[in-house]
């Protein structure tokens, strides 16, 4: 017998505790930083959930060689809540709600069970100290419903234009639904700390012309080797390389929050 689902709601304020991970394009290492980030703040001592919001191309559990028994298309189809497919990965002392890869059903999911999930989700924080939601990439009706649940929006961006500009695009999206939306960005896979400042130089530039203000620097991400190889293995960069420069990186950034 499962719980009764939370009741809808159209209106939901954003969460002090919740962070959202999201890019506007994909290849970024979104999902990378976002288990690397959630690993981080476990081993500050803090218990953290992390929520795999690519209803399209969910990939943490793939990330982290887990097999969840149940997952978010179990909640879709009202067979569980939110809370009973949680599952701990006890490498990394992260609570995970995995996706569905693959599952255009949960990419087009309707909007009343969105909200369905977006309030179980904000119910289900208050027993976690940290809420991660990693975004699918893009800038789309269903990212921005999910980023709306998080006090502070992380933007992953890379020094490629397009990267930096679809980035651009989901923050002006974002203040304009939610003016107050703590945005911040994070620059991956950077060949050293003055390149990544120059990489977030022109979605700075362009964001104080166009809107009037701009997203803080979060940190810079040095590109590392050994990121590629922890996602082969398909184990944690914590885990399994912690004495490198995007594993300095990546906890450092976690200090800030």
């Amino acid at each position: 017998m499962t719980e009764p689902a939370a009741q809808t709601s159209h209106l939901v304020l954003p969460a002090p505790n919740i962070l959202a991970v999201a890019s506007g394009k994909g290849g970024v290492g979104k999902t990378w930083f976002s288990i690397t980030l959630a690993q981080a703040l476990v081993q500050q001592g803090q218990r953290v959930l992390l929520f795999d919001g690519d209803f399209g191309l969910a990939n943490v559990d793939l990330q982290l060689g887990l097999t969840p028994k149940h997952d978010l298309g179990d909640v879709m189809d009202e067979k569980m809540t939110l809370r009973q497919v949680v599952q701990r990965h006890t490498e990394t002392g992260i609570d995970i709600i995995a996706g569905r890869s693959g599952s255009g059903a949960l990419a087009n999911m309707p909007l009343p069970r969105v909200n369905d999930i977006r309030d179980q989700l904000t119910i289900l924080a208050g027993d976690y100290d940290r809420v991660i939601i990693d975004i699918g990439a893009g800038v789309d009706r269903l990212n921005l419903h999910l980023a709306a649940l998080a006090k502070t929006l992380l933007i992953v961006v890379t020094d490629e234009q397009t990267s930096w500009m679809d980035g651009y695009a989901f923050i002006k999206k974002t203040w304009q639904t939610s003016p107050k939306a703590d945005v911040r960005v994070v620059v991956n896979m950077s060949s050293s700390v003055a390149e990544g400042e120059k990489s977030y130089q022109p979605i700075k530039l362009t964001a104080e012309r166009s809107l009037g203000r701009a997203p803080q620097l979060a940190g810079i991400i040095r590109r590392d080797v050994k990121v590629s190889a922890a996602i082969k293995s398909q184990t944690s960069l914590l885990t399994r390389y912690p004495n490198t420069d995007a594993a300095h990186d990546v906890l450092a950034l976690a200090k800030t929050l």
